[in-house]
This record gives C-alpha cells, sequence and structure tokens, in this order.
C-alpha cells in the first residue's frame, strides 16, 4: 500500500470490506479531547485511536521519565488494533486534522509491528471536508479482528540505544525551530536538543495554504538531502514521538530508507538531567 491516499481515493474505497478508516485526532491543548472532536463528525466508518490510551504505553506524561507518550508493546498494539477491527489483510487509512502530524504516528507504529498496509490520508480532515465530502456522528462498532504484531529490530530506539547512536548517526529533530534552539520550551522539563541533532521540522514537509498536503517526493528529496539524509538514513525524534513520524514518512515519501524514530524523544531525554543538551541554531 502506498504510504499516502489521497481523498479521491479514500471517497471510491468508503465501505471496502478490507478498508479500515483511523481517526487518531489529538490535541496538545488539554482542553480539546480528540475523542470529542470524532463524536462531533468524523469519516464514514472510520474508528477511533486514542493517543494517549491506545498508541502509547501507559505511565506517559509531562515530566515523566519515560516521555509523554511512550512506545507501547506488542501485547498492547496487538488488543488494540483487533479491537479497532484490524487484521493480517486489513487496508488501514490514518487521519487527523494536522495534516498528518499525528496520523503519521499510526503509521510508523503499524509498519513497526509488522504490518504495511497502512497509509495516511493526505489532507486529512481538512481536505475531506474542504471538498464537500460526507461525515458521520455513528461511532463504527467493527467485528473484532486477530492483529498479530511483529516487532520489526532497529525500528524504534529506546534511551539507552539513542545514547549509544546519537554520535555516529545523523539525527534529526522534527519540532519547531524555537524549542529545538532551546529559546523556549513550555512543555517539558529542559529546554534545548540533543546535541548534534539537526533541525527539521516536520512542517517543513507540507504546503502551505488553508489545506496543506505533503509536498512533492522531489521537493522532500531535495529538502533531507540538504539535511545529510541521502548519505546517512536518519534517526528522527520530536516531543514525544509524534511528529517525528511524519518526517519518517516524508523520507518514505523520497525514497529515503531506513529512517529510525527514538520513540522517548526529548520529553524522555530531557527529563534525565544527567543526559547532555545543546541550545541555538545546531
Amino acid at each position: 500500500m502506498n504510504p499516502l491516499v489521497t481523498t479521491d481515493w479514500l471517497g471510491a474505497h468508503l465501505g471496502a470490506a478490507d478498508l479500515r478508516i483511523a481517526d487518531v485526532r489529538w490535541y496538545m491543548d488539554p482542553a480539546r479531547r480528540g475523542r470529542d472532536a470524532y463524536a462531533a463528525g468524523h469519516i464514514p466508518g472510520a474508528v477511533f485511536l486514542d493517543m494517549d490510551a491506545d498508541l502509547s504505553a501507559p505511565g506517559g506524561g509531562r515530566g515523566r521519565p519515560a516521555g509523554r507518550h511512550p512506545w507501547p508493546d506488542a501485547a498492547q498494539v496487538a488488543r488494540v488494533m483487533s479491537a479497532a477491527g484490524i487484521g493480517p489483510e486489513t487496508q488501514v487509512v490514518a487521519y487527523d486534522d494536522q495534516a498528518g502530524a499525528i496520523a503519521a504516528r499510526l503509521w510508523y507504529l503499524l509498519r513497526a509491528f509488522g504490518h504495511d498496509a497502512v497509509a495516511v490520508l493526505d489532507g486529512g480532515l481538512a481536505k475531506w471536508t474542504a471538498e464537500g465530502r460526507a461525515l458521520e456522528t455513528v461511532s463504527a462498532a467493527p467485528d473484532v479482528a486477530h492483529f498479530v504484531a511483529r516487532p520489526r529490530e532497529g525500528w524504534v530506539l529506546d534511551k539507552a540505544a539513542m545514547v549509544r547512536e546519537r554520535e555516529r548517526a545523523l539525527v534529526l529533530d522534527a519540532r519547531a525551530g524555537p524549542r529545538y534552539r532551546g529559546e523556549s520550551d513550555p512543555i517539558d522539563p529542559r529546554a534545548g536538543h540533543i546535541p548534534g541533532a539537526r533541525n527539521a521540522p516536520y512542517a517543513e514537509n507540507l504546503t502551505e495554504g488553508p489545506v496543506p498536503v505533503l509536498r512533492t517526493p522531489a521537493e522532500l528529496r531535495a529538502r533531507f538531502a540538504a539535511l545529510g539524509a541521502e548519505a546517512a538514513p536518519p534517526i528522527v525524534y520530536c516531543g514525544s514521538g509524534v511528529t517525528a513520524c511524519h518526517d519518517l514518512l516524508a523520507l518514505e515519501l523520497a525514497g529515503v530508507k531506513g529512517g529510525r524514530l527514538y520513540a522517548g524523544s526529548w520529553s524522555e531525554w530531557s527529563a534525565d538531567p544527567d543526559l547532555p543538551l545543546a541550545t541555538g541554531p545546531g
């Protein structure tokens, strides 16, 4: 399955027996809940997967040692995906309302656990609604499937692996420039970035305008080549291992294979006072 599908493709495949659409809307603002947004209107047939409860291990949060969105284990992934009606042959399309910034987490998670039939909806809900396509408010109740989680070695790094590899690998930080430079960080314990990391804000993978979509593969290839990613597939991190997956999606579209995720990301790294940090432009 292509890593990116269009609204036309999804519209033509609505209701297909082997397709599961996943709404993974999530917001940094604690006053906003993705589940409430889903209940107010979602793409027909979509199930809701919660970033905190479904796509992250328990025990996460601001200032927690494991970071804000700890990587789930195989047992949790198997349970969650099975309950969502995702089986070995299911094609999955993930969407959000932030141009794929959140949906890419599900895309990378499924692939890291051995399921390649997954894509992100290009333009997400914003493009879907801008085209006048239908929404529904009825919650989907899919039949339980049997998802087998098969973790792929090396796709996800823990803190110990990041400490070992950061000095010899290309490391990309997907956060916005001010947080990368350490000018301010209202979210995590310390401001700055992992020493040696280069800034690759995920938002720069997108076109400008009211309904952003992913840039062309050629544009993405040029972007990541300028960061050194063609010569050395990178390790990517962000604040908590969510928007880093958008960079990994963009790298895939650019034809750069072998990118890896540091799952704990800055929220885990910055919570450990014994780990170094850098500030400034890098």
